[in-house]
């Protein structure tokens, strides 16, 4: 490259209904960073994708008709040529911030294998063949169901919520308890398989229970649940929360079986394929294969498809904290934070410049990048060129490029995401 390319990105809001209302919602907030955008308050606003998906691709700031994927397959180098081979001249990741104002679906997404034949199957309802794990880093406090929860919890649910219990049917609530008393914590891998496929008919005799059932035991869990106050997040507010949302729905029984789990502020979760989750409230960074494949089962209007996500899932099981991703410094960095979920589509690094640290140099990445400042105001530094910063300023920055970011002289806080993939 004759000349460093880096360029700021004007990006696509997406306005499903699970997002927040108006102002309240970051995305929102940051996609007033564009010129010309109103905040509409009656309109829920979920999603601001930063990438090359064609569902909402993001195009050039200065020159809005020209798209970043159409620079992309103009200047290959901005990517690397080996990435360009390998992803078709697509990025490898996209890149978002969701403002969840009430519950996503429980869902899980496939890997390669099932995203392809799906596609093949199926390409009017999963859009293309690639897999899509994807990793959330809290914005706000973030809540969320994900991973079924360690089996002596389920155990107690089934003892504790006798709806639970008359809903899957006592037979296969018998036998669960049976299989895995004892051994809940085993790490015996025969005993682990076996534990496995009794959370599986568990799981397949909620998810696929009659309709008419569901609803009665709901109003019956609800009508009871109703008479006392609950801390918000515990089981119960999070049954009656989830019902008021999506009435009589089979989804608000996952609560039994799947983790909550809170995120604070920069905390993360990684999601692999083929693992259940439903995000609940709050605002994230979300960096993901690019991938808009999606199986749901619960809490959704949409389309729903139980025996797939039934035959999908891995059935592991464990704590809420195990669900947690923990970061490592960035390159020794005291104000940069590396988030590296194992696989080779993306990775995340999140700076905080405050007034100790004041400055962050980032020698070139082998790779693309995407970062949003999502808080406070600064400069970013490109050779002899600057660029000011804000709240929901969108950068892409080509391959082998060296930034510096700034935190601005009247600002306590800057504070950015940024999404990259570099050959390892």
């Amino acid at each position: 490259m004759s000349q460093p390319f880096v360029c700021r990105l004007r990006c696509a809001a997406q306005n499903y209904a699970w997002g927040k209302l108006g102002a309240d919602s970051k995305v929102a907030q940051y996609s007033k960073a564009l010129d010309g955008f109103v905040v509409d308050s009656d309109k829920p606003y979920a999603e601001l994708w930063m990438g090359t998906h064609p569902n909402g691709p993001s195009t050039l700031a200065a020159q809005p008709t020209i798209f970043l994927k159409a620079v992309i397959r103009s200047k290959p180098e901005v990517i690397t040529s080996e990435l360009y081979k390998i992803y078709d001249g697509d990025l490898p990741f996209l890149f978002k911030v969701l403002s969840v104002g009430k519950a996503l679906s429980i869902q899980a997404h496939p890997d390669k294998k099932l995203g392809k034949e799906l596609f093949e199957k199926y390409p009017y309802t999963y859009k293309d063949p690639n897999h899509k794990p994807e990793m959330a880093v809290a914005i706000t406090e973030f809540e969320t169901l994900c991973g079924f929860r360690p089996l002596e919890e389920i155990v107690a649910c089934l003892s504790e919520y006798p709806e639970f219990r008359d809903l899957v049917g006592n037979d296969v609530a018998s036998t669960f308890v049976q299989t895995v008393s004892g051994r809940e914590c085993s790490e015996i891998v025969e005993e682990v398989e076996s534990n496995k496929v009794a959370l599986r008919q568990l799981f397949t005799s909620l998810m696929t229970a009659n309709p008419n059932n569901v609803v009665t035991c709901v109003k019956k869990l609800v009508s009871r649940l109703q008479l006392n106050d609950y801390p918000i997040g515990s089981t119960q507010e999070l049954l009656v929360r989830l019902n008021g949302q999506f009435p009589g729905d089979v989804g608000i029984f996952c609560v039994f079986m799947l983790n909550y789990v809170k995120l604070e502020p920069g905390q993360a979760m990684f999601l692999g394929a083929n693992e259940p989750h439903a995000y609940l409230f709050g605002d994230c960074v979300e960096c993901m294969a690019t991938s808009d494949n999606v199986v749901r089962a619960g809490l959704t209007p949409k389309f729903k498809d139980v025996p797939i996500l039934i035959n999908m899932l891995t059935y592991r099981y464990g704590s809420a904290k195990s669900q947690i991703l923990t970061p490592i410094p960035y390159k020794n960095s005291s104000s940069s934070l590396l988030y590296d979920p194992p696989i080779e589509e993306f990775s995340v690094i999140l700076t905080n410049l405050n007034t100790q640290y004041q400055k962050e140099f980032f020698k070139g990445i082998v790779g693309p990048s995407i970062f949003i400042i999502t808080e406070g105001k600064g400069v970013l530094r490109i050779e002899n060129k600057s660029e000011v910063l804000a709240p929901g300023s969108v950068f892409f920055v080509g391959a082998n490029v060296p930034i510096t970011i700034e935190l601005a002289d009247d600002c306590e806080r800057l504070i950015s995401y940024r999404a990259f993939c570099a050959l390892k």
